[in-house]
């Protein structure tokens, strides 16, 4: 097997810098999202257009609802993006958000990943009242699992047969994480 491509040790001496995702980020997602090894790991389908991207970040927040994009950036490339998601205004889960994270497969393994799920994280727990944030990964994908561990996530079930990937059906686990101190009044 050929050693994963990894960018020139001068590459990685910048400093990485996590912001907002703007509607110019698009074509990155696209391409990010795009690479087959990182589309073999995620839930969307494939061929995502820079188009159908820019009119996702294009769309105003939804008023009252604390969902965030962010995304990781060394050099002016964006590496990496993650978002936490609201999945509607129902007054019962109000309280969780659903956790999506991709990583370029050259960027894998140096600490990107955690340190937009620190900066997500961060923010659900300091200034967003979420109790609860989910997330649903494929069960063979170690790498992910071993960093959402490490981030307090525990394993709550497993989805057999979940989503089709390269045409056979894979099992994915559902992950979650509780606030570990949550809000209380002084």
């Amino acid at each position: 097997m050929d050693a994963p491509h990894l960018p020139p040790p001068m590459a990685r001496a910048l400093p990485l810098t996590i912001r907002r995702a703007v509607r110019q980020d698009a074509a990155a997602f696209a391409r990010l999202m795009g690479e087959p090894a990182v589309a073999a790991q995620l839930l969307q389908g494939p061929y995502q257009s820079a188009e159908s991207w820019e009119a996702r970040l294009a769309e105003p927040p939804k008023p009252g609802l604390p969902d965030l994009t962010l995304v990781a950036e060394r050099g002016g490339e964006v590496l990496a993006n993650a978002g936490l998601f609201t999945p509607s205004a129902a007054l019962r889960r109000r309280h969780a958000a659903s956790l999506g994270l991709v990583v370029a497969a050259q960027a894998q393994g140096q600490g990107i990943g955690s340190a937009l799920m620190g900066a997500l994280l961060d923010y659900a727990d300091r200034w967003a009242m979420l109790l609860r944030i989910e997330l649903t990964v494929y069960a063979d994908n170690a790498r992910a699992i071993a960093l959402y561990r490490r981030h307090g996530f525990e394993v709550e079930g497993t989805h057999r047969a979940y989503a089709l990937r390269d045409g056979v059906f894979v099992d994915a686990l559902a992950m979650a994480r509780l606030h570990p101190q949550p809000p209380r009044l002084p």
